[in-house]
């Protein structure tokens, strides 16, 4: 579908310039509706629950909406839920009703998170989300990210809708905010200090590199398909301990112990498997991921090195898994 014109939401954003570059590289027209001016690129900025401005980014004639705005990270959500719950959910209204009044196809960017604790893995795209007690504020993002799936299901049911949802797993690669676990470890490593290993590091995850995570998005773009949903995400089970030992011996990097309850009290609560089915993306998509744990960690390590601007960014004091 190259050649579209094409609006991403949180374009300056880790995942949103990932796929603005993969977009611009094949030839389509793009304007990033973000926070934040690119200056690189077309920039409407606004915030996403602004319905007015958002309007000005996606008018008539244009053909696809990538919707990636979102408040994520432990960080914020522990520490403005509200912002989570809103951004999230009626930020997502806002661009379903724009993309509904001029016919756009629309790809919704949600998450794993959204199967929260579902202990029957992996995870195909109708398995049970199980969430801990709505006291927790960990999971206010899960659910946000779910009633956004809910609303971009009924739009396309009752306005026939052209939108698709993509859930990645734990996405990872250059650029990315380090207040997630893997760029958090490699952020720490290449400052000097050392690494957190939460709770011993036995939770495991399915690490995807950003490069394959935007190649499935495109693909979804391009695929269509009212009320489709697909995971996209590694499906090699990695132990987070085993990450961050990738991330210690290319660095010289030394870790220590952290007790989560300790360090972020009981609103937190972890996830002990995050592991996908991604075989509808693969069978309907053409779509999987190829870039082994090792090769992404050494790639970000090598752009990190070469970024000093990203390694002087301020810790986040935790980081997601």
């Amino acid at each position: 579908m190259a050649g579209a014109r094409v609006v991403v939401t949180g374009g300056s954003g880790f995942i949103g310039r990932h796929l603005v570059e993969r977009l611009l590289a094949r030839g389509d027209d793009v304007t990033v509706f973000d926070r934040e001016p690119d200056p690189q690129v077309q920039t409407v900025t606004g915030d996403i629950r602004d319905e007015a401005r958002l309007a000005e980014a996606i008018g008539a004639g244009v053909d696809v909406v990538y919707h990636l705005a979102a408040e994520v990270g432990v960080d914020r959500y522990l520490a403005r839920p509200l912002d989570v719950i809103d951004v999230n959910f009626q930020g997502t209204r806002n661009v379903l009703e724009r993309a509904t009044a001029i016919g756009a196809r629309v790809v919704v960017a949600s998450t794993s998170e959204v199967f929260g604790k579902n202990p029957a893995v992996p995870w195909a795209e109708d398995a049970d989300r199980v969430l801990g007690s709505t006291a927790a504020d960990r999971w206010t993002y899960s659910s946000a990210k779910a009633m956004a799936e809910h609303l971009t299901l009924a739009f396309c049911r009752q306005h026939g809708l052209d939108a698709t949802i993509v859930r990645f797993f734990n996405a990872y690669g250059p650029g990315q905010r380090p207040a997630f676990v893997l760029s958090r470890t490699i952020h720490r490593a290449l400052n000097g200090q050392p690494l957190a290993l939460y709770d011993g590091g036995g939770q495991t995850r399915c690490f995807t590199f950003i490069d394959d995570a935007v190649a499935g998005a495109v693909l979804a773009g391009d695929h269509g398909g009212t009320g489709e949903v697909f995971n996209l995400g590694n499906m090699t089970e990695t132990t987070v301990r085993e990450a961050i030992t990738t991330v210690a011996a290319l660095t010289g990097a030394v870790t220590v112990e952290v007790d989560t309850r300790a360090a972020l009290g009981p609103a937190y609560e972890d996830v002990p498997r995050r592991v996908p089915d991604s075989s509808k993306a693969s069978r309907l998509l053409g779509w999987r991921a190829t870039t082994s744990l090792a090769e992404g960690i050494t790639r970000t390590i090598e752009w990190a090195r070469a970024n000093p601007w990203w390694l002087a960014q301020p810790d986040s004091g935790v980081a997601a898994a």
